[in-house]
C-alpha cells in the first residue's frame, strides 16, 4: 500500500499566471515565459523536487476539499443513522432492510479511500521528508479506525467504528477546506500580481505591427502600448507621452508621467496616451517577476517563530503517538473493551494533530506579506521583518532618501520690489517672482545644465508660459545669456554678475542670500539689461514626506539619524528641516558601515535606509537593510526589505507591520500549543470517571475549531494592516 502511494505521488509544475499550463518537469511557461513553479506551492520548483512536508496540500485545491467534504457528508448520514448512535442517544431504531449489515463497511470504505486518500498522501510526503506531523497523525487515526472496523466486521463482532471513521474524515475535510480557503485569501495579492501581465503584445517590425505572445518577446523589440493597455515587459519609452498607473507596484495611486527616455515596468497600466516602448527585460528578468519572487519567497521563508512552531509540531507529533499508544494499552489493561480503547487511541491522535500549530505562523506570514505587497513593501527576508520590530535606531542616507536627489527651486528673491504697502507687498512679490522665473526659464529652456533644467522644470510645473529667446549663448563656467522680449537677460553665479554688483544689494537681501548659501544652496542671479532683478536659490529638494516620517519614528520610540557624504552646511540644513538631531556629514560608504558597527557595539539594533547603490555595504551590515526605491538589482541583493516608492514614511509602515505580525504570531502560538495541554488529557479519558469522554468525531471538531480560531485571529491582521 505504501509503495502504491509513493508510486502515485507525482510532481506537477504550473504557471502562476496561466494555471492551465502544467508540466511534470520544470521549465518556462510557453505563453508568458515565466518560470513554472511547484503546483500548490509558491516556491520556485527545482528539478526532481517533491512536495515538502509543510506543503501538505500540494496538488490539491480548496475546491477539491469542499467537493470531497460534501460527498463525505452525504455518505456519512446513512452510516450514522444505521449505527448504534441514534438508539443510544434518542432511543430510535432505523428501518431494517436486507444487507443493511454491509452499509457501514461499504460506505465507510468509500469515504476512507475517496476522502481519506488526501491525508494518506500527505502522510507519505511527511515521512519521506522525515518530518512526521499532522497528516501522519490523521492517517494513523483513520487507518487504525478503518482496519479495526473491518476486522470487527470480518469476524462478525459488534462495536465497529465506521460512524466515527466517516464523521472524522468528513470533519477533517471541512477543516482543511477552511484552512486552504484562508491561505488562498491571504495569497490573493500574489495572484493579483500574476494577473497583471497581458496575454499578448503588439510589436513593430519595420512599418508593420503584429501580435505575439509574451514568450515570443525579445530584448530590443519595439512594443506599441495603446491607451488603457498593459505594459507587457520592462522597457524604455522611445516615443509618445502618457500617464501610467503603477499602483500595483508602488502603492502610489497617482498616475506617473511617462515621456521619451522614461522607464516603464511590466504589468503597469497605460493611461490615455500611445507609447512605443523598447523592451529591456523580459520574462524572469522583469521587475514584476522579481517582486513575485520576493513575495513568494517571503511567504515560504522561515522566521525564528516559524522554526519554533515547526519544532514544536514535530515534538508534539511524537508526544501524541506515545500518548495514544499508552492510552490504548492502559484502557485495554483496565478491561474497558477493545472498541473503547481504540476510540481513546484514535481520539488522542486526532485531537493532538498540530494543525493549528502548523497554521499559526505560516498564515500570519502569508497575510502580512500580502499586506506589505499591497503597500509597495517587498519583504525579501522574513528575518528582516521580524527584526524590524526591535529596531532602536534608523540611519537614513540623505540623497535620494530624505531628499529627491535632484536640483529644485527652493526660493526666488525679487530685487526690485519697492512698494511700502504691507497689504500689496505679498501680491507684488508673488507677481515679481513669477516674472523672474518666466524670464529665467525662457532662457534656461535651451540649456542642458542641471541648474537650468531645474529652473525650466519649475516653470513648467507652475504652468508658466515661456517667452521666445534669440541670440542664446552659453558662457562656460558662468551661465547663459540671450535676448528675451528685447531685453538682454543673463543668468549665472557671482562670476557672471560681478562682486561689486552683489555688494551693492540692500542689506536685508544680502543677508537672506548669505543665509541660503550657508545652507549649501546654489545661488543663481538673474540680470536684465545689466541690472539684477532677482535671485533664485536651488537645492536638493527635501521630500515633503520626510518630516512626517521622522515624527512618526520618534513616536514609536525610535531614534532617527542621518548620514551623508554631503557638506556640513547641507547636512545641517536638511537635518534641521526634517527634525533629525544627530547627523553625520562627509561620510564615505565605508564610514557608513563603521557608524553602524559603532551603534551595534553599544547593543543597539540598527536599520539602514538607502538607495541600494552606494549604500549596499551599509544595508548588509545593518540589522535590517531597507532599500528605498525598488528599481535596482543592488537594492534587491543587499537589502532584506525593498520599498517600491521613494517614500521614507514606508519605513514606519514596515516597523508597524513587523510589530503587528509578531504579536499575531505569538498569540497564535500561545493558543495552538496551550490548547493541547487540555485537549490531549480529555481525549485520553482523564475525566472518564466524571462521565466526560471525547469521541474521535468530537476530537476532530475540537481540533478544527482550534484551527479556525488561529486562522480567524491571523485574518484580523488584515484589518489591522489597513491602518499602516
Amino acid at each position: 500500500m505504501v509503495h502504491d502511494l509513493l508510486k502515485d505521488t507525482t510532481v506537477t509544475y504550473t504557471c502562476s499566471m496561466h494555471p492551465e499550463i502544467t508540466s511534470e518537469t520544470p521549465g518556462n511557461c510557453p505563453k508568458c515565459g515565466m518560470g513554472l513553479v511547484l503546483q500548490g506551492s509558491t516556491d520556485v520548483a527545482l528539478p526532481g523536487a517533491i512536495p515538502h512536508a509543510s506543503d501538505k496540500h500540494a496538488g490539491h485545491t480548496a475546491a477539491s476539499f469542499l467537493r470531497k467534504f460534501w460527498i463525505g457528508l452525504l455518505l456519512s448520514i446513512p452510516v450514522v443513522l444505521y449505527s448504534e448512535l441514534p438508539e443510544v442517544l434518542l432511543g430510535v431504531r432505523m428501518p431494517t432492510f436486507p444487507g443493511m449489515q454491509y452499509l457501514g463497511p461499504l460506505l465507510g470504505s468509500i469515504i476512507f479511500f475517496y476522502g481519506g486518500w488526501i491525508f494518506l498522501i500527505g502522510a507519505v510526503n511527511e515521512i519521506r521528508a522525515k518530518l512526521p506531523g499532522m497528516m501522519t497523525l490523521i492517517s494513523l487515526a483513520i487507518v487504525s479506525a478503518y482496519t479495526y472496523s473491518m476486522y470487527v466486521f470480518a469476524i462478525g463482532a459488534t462495536h465497529a467504528l465506521f460512524w466515527e471513521l466517516a464523521t472524522l474524515i468528513t470533519i477533517m475535510l471541512l477543516g482543511h477546506y477552511l484552512e486552504m480557503r484562508s491561505i488562498d485569501t491571504a495569497q490573493h495579492a500574489l495572484r493579483e500580481l500574476a494577473a497583471l501581465l497581458p496575454d499578448t503584445a503588439e510589436i513593430m517590425v519595420g512599418q508593420v505591427t503584429r501580435g505575439v505572445t509574451l514568450a515570443e518577446l525579445n530584448v530590443n523589440d519595439l512594443v506599441i502600448v495603446k491607451p488603457g493597455g498593459k505594459i507587457p515587459a520592462d522597457g524604455v519609452v522611445i516615443e509618445g507621452e502618457s500617464q501610467v498607473n503603477e499602483s500595483m507596484m508602488t502603492g502610489e495611486s497617482k498616475p506617473v508621467e511617462k515621456k521619451v527616455n522614461s522607464t516603464v515596468v511590466a504589468g503597469t497600466i497605460n493611461g490615455d496616451g500611445r507609447l512605443v516602448v523598447a523592451i529591456t527585460r523580459i520574462g524572469e528578468g522583469t521587475f514584476l517577476a522579481g517582486v513575485m519572487r520576493l513575495v513568494a519567497g517571503a511567504q515560504t521563508s522561515k522566521s525564528r517563530l516559524q522554526v519554533l512552531a515547526d519544532k514544536t509540531a514535530f515534538y508534539l507529533t511524537g508526544i501524541a503517538i506515545v500518548t495514544a499508544l499508552s492510552t490504548l494499552f492502559i484502557w485495554l489493561s483496565l478491561d474497558k473493551g477493545t472498541a473503547f480503547a481504540m476510540e481513546r487511541f484514535i481520539a488522542v491522535l486526532v485531537v493532538a494533530c498540530p494543525h493549528a500549530l502548523g497554521l499559526a505562523v505560516p498564515l500570519v506570514v502569508a497575510i502580512s506579506t500580502s499586506i506589505a505587497s499591497r503597500n509597495g513593501l517587498f519583504i525579501k527576508d522574513r528575518l528582516a521583518l521580524e527584526a524590524a520590530r526591535t529596531i532602536d535606531i534608523v540611519l537614513f542616507d540623505k540623497t535620494g532618501t530624505l531628499t529627491e536627489g535632484a536640483y529644485g527651486v527652493n526660493a526666488i528673491i525679487p530685487l526690485t520690489n519697492t512698494t511700502t504697502d504691507a497689504d500689496k507687498q505679498a501680491t507684488v512679490a508673488a507677481r515679481e517672482q513669477e516674472n523672474i522665473l518666466r524670464l529665467a526659464a525662457s532662457l534656461d529652456f535651451a540649456s542642458e545644465h542641471p541648474v537650468s533644467r531645474a529652473i525650466a522644470g519649475e516653470a513648467m510645473k507652475r504652468g508658466i508660459e515661456l517667452f521666445p529667446v534669440t541670440h542664446f549663448v552659453r558662457v562656460p563656467g558662468k551661465g547663459v545669456r540671450g535676448i528675451v522680449r528685447g531685453m538682454r537677460v543673463e543668468i549665472g553665479g557671482e562670476s557672471l554678475v560681478g562682486s561689486k554688483m552683489i555688494d551693492g544689494l540692500v542689506q536685508d537681501v544680502h543677508r537672506e542670500i548669505a543665509l541660503l548659501a550657508g545652507k549649501g544652496q546654489t545661488i543663481v542671479y538673474v540680470m536684465a539689461d545689466d541690472n539684477p532683478i532677482g535671485v533664485i536659490a536651488l537645492a536638493d529638494i527635501i521630500r515633503p514626506e520626510a518630516k512626517e516620517a521622522i515624527v512618526a519614528l520618534k513616536r514609536l520610540g525610535i531614534k532617527p539619524v542621518m548620514v551623508t557624504g554631503d557638506a556640513e552646511e547641507v547636512a545641517e540644513w536638511v537635518a534641521q528641516d526634517v527634525g533629525i538631531a544627530e547627523y553625520f556629514f562627509r561620510v564615505s560608504p565605508h564610514d557608513k558601515v563603521e557608524k553602524i558597527k559603532a551603534y551595534q557595539e553599544k547593543g543597539l539594533r540598527v536599520a539602514m535606509v538607502g538607495d541600494g547603490v552606494n549604500d549596499a555595504a551599509a544595508l548588509m551590515q545593518a540589522n535590517v537593510g531597507i532599500a528605498i526605491g525598488a528599481g535596482t538589482n543592488v537594492a534587491i541583493e543587499s537589502a532584506g526589505i525593498v520599498l517600491a516608492k521613494n517614500d521614507p514614511r514606508d519605513v514606519v509602515k514596515i516597523i508597524r507591520l513587523a510589530r503587528l505580525t509578531y504579536r499575531k504570531m505569538v498569540q497564535n502560538l500561545f493558543w495552538a500549543a496551550g490548547y493541547n495541554v487540555i485537549a490531549i488529557p480529555l481525549a485520553a479519558g482523564a475525566l472518564y470517571a466524571w462521565g466526560i469522554v471525547l469521541s474521535p468525531a468530537i476530537s476532530a471538531i475540537f481540533m478544527s475549531v482550534s484551527t479556525i480560531i488561529v486562522a480567524a485571529n491571523a485574518l484580523l491582521l488584515r484589518r489591522n494592516g489597513q491602518v499602516l
